[in-house]
């Protein structure tokens, strides 16, 4: 999709306190990248380098991405697996899955095994620890799957130690107060798509404003957005950097763009330092 409609990739840089975070872990870098939707629509070859050259050019400790490499037929994933291959990391690259990517019966297997073949570890209700044991990292199943079931992965888990856990949907952070997250990052909402300058994205306002519009109009937003509630039930959580209850979670934009476009909403890359 041409950058007219998606807007300039934009780097976002974060500093996130952590309780307890060793002082050796001190000032690590994160790179988070989100919401590819590969499939020659949704993202365009230009675009892709750009995050992919943003990335690299930061050097960082470790690159987390959070899902929906496709969007429908998981195909494609094995061309985005080739460009993936090109990203640089001092501790690897870690995944897991969206909704997208588990959309007909093989793609789960298709996508993951793609990147599993690059080197990118894909956890799917699983704890990695590529910073070392003081920091367990959870990669959580997609929250539409039927495996989605953070207890019996939360629980594994000594509540004393600090941890960042990866969930596609940020609608988790709800269910995830259970348990200690120092910080969770997900993605999903693509930002909102349309964003009103100062007050957040146009599908916080969005029943208010269908009432109020010309028929034609109406029509041509409700084509466009859809019926928003099926996406996320919690669209203030829709970008940025957010605290639910003790939780922190983070909120990536992503890459990929649906219709209508993207206004004042761009791409984004997320530089996260840990403190």
């Amino acid at each position: 999709m041409h950058w007219l409609f998606t807007g300039r990739l934009r780097v976002d840089k974060i500093t996130v306190k952590i309780p307890g975070l060793p002082v050796s872990l001190q000032g690590k870098k994160l790179v988070q990248l989100s919401d590819f939707h590969y499939d020659g629509l949704r993202l365009s070859e230009e675009m892709l380098e750009s995050a992919i050259a943003a990335t690299n050019e930061i050097e960082p400790d470790l690159i987390l991405l959070t899902g929906d490499y496709v969007t429908d037929d998981p195909t494609p994933i094995y061309e985005l697996a080739q460009r993936l291959k090109h990203l640089q990391s001092d501790s690897g690259i870690y995944a897991v899955l969206g909704n997208h990517d588990i959309h007909f019966n093989h793609s789960q297997a298709e996508v993951t095994n793609a990147l599993t073949s690059i080197g990118i570890q894909v956890l799917w209700n699983q704890i990695a620890y590529p910073l070392g044991k003081e920091l367990p990292l959870v990669g959580l199943a997609d929250y539409w799957s039927r495996e989605f079931n953070p207890a019996p992965i939360m629980e594994q888990l000594d509540p004393s130690v600090p941890r960042i856990v990866l969930s596609h949907n940020p609608d988790t952070a709800k269910i995830l107060e259970k348990w200690r997250v120092d910080l969770q990052l997900s993605g999903h909402t693509h930002g909102g798509h349309i964003v009103i300058p100062g007050l957040g994205p146009l599908v916080l306002y969005y029943k208010r404003l269908l009432k109020k519009l010309p028929k034609k109009l109406r029509c041509w937003l409700s084509l466009s957005l859809g019926d928003c509630t099926k996406v996320v039930r919690y669209w203030e959580w829709a970008q940025g950097f957010h605290n639910i209850e003790e939780n922190q979670l983070y909120v990536n934009r992503g890459l990929g763009t649906y219709r209508p476009g993207r206004l004042f909403c761009p791409p984004e890359v997320t530089v996260i330092t840990l403190i």
